[in-house]
């Protein structure tokens, strides 16, 4: 992985899938797997052009993982315990839309033909289906858009593209708090880079231009001192301001990927700055001052607050710092 290891993302899988939490470094087999980290993981990977024979191995864990989850009409199961057994019902929550998302990302990215074959079966069954989550359909557009940049006349992402702009909403005419929700909670960014995919693939100008407004005033709202600091796990109104904790290192990922977007939309080399920040929000320039990743194994740590860190290594926070650091060389466009 560019600037990178994937081994503590090695050391926290098995030939199941990737284990959500950890305790220090050691997985907690007792909790398990979600697929929210497994199509987290599959993007990842997908994205990475160059991966040693045991990480594409782990690509295939993911993709048969995704699909075991998906029943006949699209719909995704989260949870499963380390003996093999799902749990809960099969819905159209984060966890379906996360799911497109990584099946669109391994169709596009993916130098695997059976991996891309699984992940189109997979995009197709699901990609009918609707949720009435912002998020669940901002990560669902995610895949929609990758599945265009691959498959351009695939009818049924571009009407997902469609339908998402209704449901995540569209920016407010007060300058102050011109996002579509009362609160900001997590995974902000995430809505308008799909904005940007929208607008992109259905040559929608004025979705681009909104995706951009929303995405300025929360890296402008989320920048303090020349460093981030992301909106923390119990969320933001208008009355709150930053620094707030416990930051979350899904914010920061969720800001560079979305940062990066807008660069490769506008081809504005300003937009590198967030990708920069995210980066050096890793590295330590952040509100704690304290590196949120151990540069040896890969492993984030699981969440800065204001005294310091968590040193539980878990696999959202390890997929995070991938994920960012996936974006290091867009870098050196501003050198």
């Amino acid at each position: 992985m560019t600037g990178s290891s994937f081994d503590h993302l090695l050391a926290l899988s098995d030939d199941v899938g990737i284990f959500e939490h950890a305790e220090h470094a050691t997985p907690r087999l007792e909790h398990g797997y979600c697929v929210d980290d497994v199509a987290r993981l599959l993007v990842v990977i997908a994205r990475e052009p160059e991966s040693s024979r045991e990480v594409q191995d782990l690509a295939r864990t993911a993709l048969l993982f995704l699909l075991e989850a998906q029943d006949a009409d699209g719909r995704i199961r989260n949870r499963r315990s380390a003996d093999g057994e799902w749990h809960g019902p099969h819905v159209v929550e984060d966890c379906w839309g996360r799911s497109l998302w990584a099946f669109g990302t391994a169709v596009r990215r993916s130098a695997d033909d059976g991996i891309r074959e699984g992940a189109r079966s997979g995009f197709d069954r699901g990609v009918g289906l609707r949720s009435p989550w912002p998020r669940a359909m901002a990560f669902a557009a995610l895949g929609a858009a990758e599945i265009l940049e691959a498959l351009p006349d695939h009818r049924e992402a571009r009407t997902l593209l469609e339908d998402a702009i209704a449901v995540i909403g569209r920016a407010s005419p007060d300058a102050e708090w011109p996002w579509p929700e009362r609160r900001i909670t997590y995974a902000n960014a995430a809505l308008p880079e799909a904005l940007l995919v929208a607008g992109r693939h259905l040559e929608r100008p004025d979705l681009i231009d909104e995706g951009l407004t929303l995405l300025t005033w929360l890296l402008d709202r989320e920048t303090v001192d020349g460093h981030l600091s992301p909106t923390p796990v119990g969320g933001a109104d208008r009355d709150h301001t930053p620094p707030a904790f416990d930051q979350q290192p899904i914010e920061i990922a969720a800001m560079a990927d979305a940062c990066a977007q807008a660069w490769t939309v506008t081809g504005n080399v300003d937009w590198l700055r967030g990708v920069d920040l995210a980066v050096q929000w890793f590295d330590g320039l952040n509100d704690a001052g304290v590196a949120m990743w151990d540069r040896e194994t890969g492993a984030g740590f699981d969440g800065l607050h204001e005294t310091g860190r968590n040193d539980n290594r878990g696999a959202e926070s390890t997929l995070a710092v991938c994920s960012t650091r996936q974006h290091l060389s867009l870098l050196a466009v501003q050198a």
